[in-house]
């Protein structure tokens, strides 16, 4: 096969052949790959292509002339004409030596020659035509070669590897042409810059080339004879383990450019370039980089500086991790992971189909997506859209945290986690100042880094026990990083470069509001998970816990079987609380069981749990099931509260005293309950003669009100209706209903305020068998979020004002009891007492 192109024209001086045209000659050829022999040059040379080396055989068998000509891509095996730069080198083979992985040859360059057509068969075989120099007369020519000369004899006096001979023979050079070739082949050049010098015929370019190219070369061999003598004056006996390390750092001093084998501080300057960090944080980076770079190794902030360049080069810039905006599947999983919770997942969804609406806009018009073309037409760019920061809060055990992992799976994003319970210091938010030894950035930063995405999910658990001290506050550290309008250049102290939090989905958990910094709590979307209901906690038992602890106790379905009856059981009598937690390890205290009796009974093969076995498992209830008065009792009213395990009723008990008029609270009642306590008790003595007080009753008897369970502090205002329905009680002698139950804050007036906690008081009456409920008017509005089976069997009413609870509470009054037994309470006698007092007299 054969290859050509059109032959040069014919150059002044040159040789002709016919009609002006130049000789053609033709030669075997060798490719070079990274090397280049100029004319005038003696070089070794290495071939290990077969066809290169079929090609010096051939050469050596004629006259031991070939061509060779330099390779464009090094890496090619197999050229042709187009892959190989036009003007190559006629050398003449001095010697030749074939050995198993190829052959060895010296060969000395005699002429350009330029390349016109190659043939490729068992060698390669070349057409080409002379291309002799261009040689100007004069004395510009004359000093440029002087100059070249002078320039090459200080560099090698500079202390360059250049051979002797070659040394004598460009200073004996007198020829300009010869001298330029000659010149051009000192080894520190750069092989790009010799082929430029063999593919340049004019002989004055050649020159004026090779001028800067050897000043370079000069003063980098003088530099480095400098660098030398300096390093050997500053390195002392205990670092010469560091000699070339601190050889390497004087040399990018010197120079301001990296030479030499890859080493960490390329490694970092590579991954700086690489992260994708915006300009002037990538700026930072490179600066304190250099500076890195020019410390002595012994420099006490070495570590400091790395490690800082350290952490901007590990965040994640531009990295975005895939994410998943397919409703349905979502739906699923969620639904998957967790049992109920309609409220939290229809938000999740919400936000989700939003955003798969904007970036299906986007992709279907790229214009509409933020640009900088929006600011050349004088239009402000869209905003992206705004990440939810959702607060989930709810007592322990109720799935907060289970449910932010539930979310990232759905969104196919990674998740981290961040626990903010008993932080102090606002430092571990925003970070130390790199002044301070040991210092790194705040919990955010670190996370962001674990993350290894810009777009991960973030759960910041326990954010209602955020404490604050003199060290400062973290909740208002909190308040940049949570603001969807200040967090796209959340500013860490230890980093000082601002970072975008834009595209993270925060998500905190908190076991109460009230804790909760206002500020910071107006920037995040509340989303309250009340207590499960006995049915909700049965349905996860059924689904989620019982499973998930037979996996974990190597059992499989048909070893074991607990009932419906058995759960409940577990639910009422051994557990209390809103959450599943207790409920989980009574139900991994039943399944540790089951293996031992399995293994030391081999006939056994099944085991079923019922309600009666479950003495067997779990011992003897250790709960109280909450349940109303069985009967009507006069000073004793039913109230609701909410605790951090959620809903439960307390009782309100009142005593008349006679004597000294005053008002005695006992149970741990808190400021709050106490005054509205007082504020009861003025109500009743105004409006008392309406529900038959009499007029002097409270002006000649004491009232003692108790709130059972007083080792559990009680506070907050729901209790002034129980309150007051126990005062009206206890001073008319009319018994209050034991089947209802009441909640809701009193006045002066007798107004009745709204109360929260709706769901849990409402679970805690149902899970008792309240018949009635009464609750404020204001409070009809929480009963749309309120599960219809909560409301079964129990009728809920809404009241205004005492007036309508009295009514609604107070039996007709009792028969009058002796006076010398305190109105409001009752001594049973012990059975058999009055016997045994019989029989001992």
């Amino acid at each position: 096969m054969t290859q050509s192109q059109e032959p040069a024209p014919s150059v002044s001086g040159s040789d002709s052949h016919g009609a002006g045209q130049p000789k053609i000659e033709s030669l075997p050829l060798v490719p070079l790959r990274d090397n280049v022999v100029l004319p005038h040059q003696l070089a070794p040379l290495g071939a290990g292509r077969e066809r290169s080396v079929a090609s010096l055989e051939a050469a050596v068998a004629a006259e031991g002339k070939v061509v060779l000509a330099v390779q464009r891509q090094s890496e090619l095996d197999e050229v042709q004409l187009l892959d190989l730069y036009p003007v190559a080198t006629v050398a003449q083979i001095g010697a030749f030596r074939r050995g198993s992985a190829g052959a060895q040859v010296l060969v000395e360059g005699q002429r350009r020659v330029r390349l016109l057509e190659l043939e490729v068969g068992e060698t390669w075989t070349a057409k080409f035509a002379d291309l002799p120099d261009t040689e100007p007369v004069g004395t510009e020519i004359d000093a440029l070669a002087s100059s070249v000369r002078q320039l090459f004899a200080d560099y090698v006096a500079a202390g360059a590897s250049v051979a002797p001979e070659l040394a004598v023979a460009v200073a004996r050079a007198k020829e300009p042409g010869k001298v330029a070739d000659l010149s051009g082949t000192a080894p520190d050049l750069d092989p790009q810059d010799r082929v430029a010098l063999l593919q340049e015929p004019d002989v004055e370019r050649r020159l004026r080339g090779l001028v800067p190219l050897l000043a370079r070369q000069l003063e980098v061999a003088q530099l480095r004879s400098k660098i030398q003598q300096d390093v050997a004056q500053t390195i002392n006996q205990g670092q010469r383990e560091a000699i070339l390390r601190e050889q390497l750092k004087a040399i990018r001093k010197e120079l301001a450019e990296v030479g030499g084998e890859s080493t960490a501080e390329d490694d970092l300057r590579e991954r700086i370039e690489q992260a994708g960090m915006p300009e002037t944080v990538q700026s930072r980076a490179l600066k304190e980089l250099d500076r890195l770079e020019s410390m002595p190794s012994a420099s006490p902030e070495v570590g400091i500086v790395r490690t800082y360049v350290e952490w901007l080069a590990d965040l994640p810039w531009k990295e975005a991790g895939e994410e998943r905006v397919d409703i349905a599947e979502a739906q699923r999983i969620l639904d998957e992971d967790h049992y109920g919770l309609p409220k939290v997942k229809e938000r999740i969804l919400e936000w989700m189909a939003v955003r798969k609406r904007v970036l299906e806009r986007r992709a279907a018009s790229p214009e509409a997506a933020p640009r900088e073309a929006g600011k050349e037409e004088g239009q402000k760019p869209p905003r992206p859209l705004q990440t939810p920061i959702l607060c989930f809060v709810g007592p322990p055990g109720v799935g907060k945290t289970s449910l932010g992992r539930s979310i990232a799976r759905a969104l196919g994003r990674k998740l981290v986690r961040v626990s903010l319970g008993g932080i102090r210091d606002e430092a571990e938010i925003r970070g130390h100042r790199r002044t301070y030894i040991g210092a790194l950035p705040g919990r955010v930063i670190q996370a962001m880094k674990q993350a290894g995405t810009r777009n991960p999910v973030m759960m910041l658990d326990e954010i209602d026990k955020v404490g604050l001290d003199f060290r400062g506050d973290p909740s208002a550290a909190l308040l940049e990083v949570l603001d969807p309008e200040q967090n796209r250049e959340f500013s860490d102290h230890y980093l000082e470069v601002p970072y975008d939090l834009s595209q993270v989905l925060f998500i905190t958990t908190g076991n109460v509001i009230d804790t909760i910094s206002p500020p910071l709590r107006d920037r995040m979307e509340i989303i309250q998970i009340t207590g499960y209901t006995e049915e909700e906690k049965l349905g996860i038992a059924r689904q989620h816990l019982v499973p998930r602890q037979m996996e974990q106790h190597a059992l499989d379905d048909s070893e074991l079987r607990i009932t419906d009856e058995a759960l409940r059981s577990v639910i009422r009598d051994y557990t209390r609380e809103a959450g599943v937690r207790g409920l989980e390890r009574q139900l991994a205290q039943i399944m540790r069981k089951v293996p031992r009796r399995l293994v030391e009974n081999p006939e056994l093969k099944s085991v079923e749990v019922g309600a009666e076995q479950l003495i067997e498992y779990l011992g003897p209830a250790r709960f109280d099931h909450d349940s109303a008065e069985e009967r009507d009792r006069v000073g004793v009213a039913t109230g609701v509260v909410v605790s951090d395990v959620g809903g439960d009723l307390i009782t309100v008990e009142a005593l008349a005293i006679a004597g000294r008029p005053e008002l005695q609270l006992t149970g741990q009642i808190g400021d709050v309950m106490q005054e509205s306590a007082r504020a009861a008790l003025s109500w009743v003595r105004v409006h008392g003669a309406d529900y038959g007080v009499k007029p002097n009753f409270f002006d000649e008897n004491g009232v003692h009100v108790h709130v059972p369970a007083g080792a559990i502090p009680k506070e907050g205002p729901s209790a002034g209706v129980t309150l007051a329905t126990a005062l009206v009680s206890v001073a008319s002698d009319r018994p209050v209903r034991h089947d209802l139950a009441m909640t809701g804050e009193v006045t002066l007036r007798g107004r009745v305020l709204p109360i929260g906690g709706v769901k849990d008081k409402l679970l805690a009456a149902h899970r008792a068998g309240i018949k009635v409920f009464l609750l404020p008017e204001r409070n009809r509005r929480d009963l749309y979020e309120i599960d219809a089976s909560l409301l079964e069997g129990m009728e809920v009413v809404f009241v205004r004002d005492l007036a309508e609870v009295l009514d609604r509470a107070l039996m007709p009054a009792v028969e009058p009891r002796p006076q010398r037994r305190p109105v409001g309470f009752e001594i049973a006698p012990a059975p058999g007492l009055a016997a045994e007092v019989a029989a001992t007299n």
